[in-house]
């Protein structure tokens, strides 16, 4: 008797064990897709500032503005401190 109460909790505990890796799975499958949807987009993204200077030239230009921009609050910061 004790013996089939223990097999009935083994196969319990396996079917839980098993629709949890199905569970797992599903969650890694959708992490993947996620990715894969990412990463075709990077490489759009990619294909698009190679191909388009104007774009490129602009992403520059918004760069150098932002350093700009980050060099003059870090002036400002350090002025503040000082006072």
């Amino acid at each position: 008797m004790a013996e089939s109460e223990l097999q009935e909790g083994d196969y319990d505990n396996r079917g839980n064990k098993v629709q949890n890796l199905r569970t797992d799975m599903e969650e890694l499958l959708e992490k993947m897709e996620k990715l894969t949807v990412d990463v075709a987009w990077m490489a759009y993204n990619c294909v698009l500032i190679q191909t388009n200077p104007d774009l490129r030239n602009a992403m520059q230009h918004l760069e150098d503005v932002f350093l700009m921009c980050k060099e003059q609050m870090e002036k400002n910061w350090q002025e503040v401190l000082m006072e």
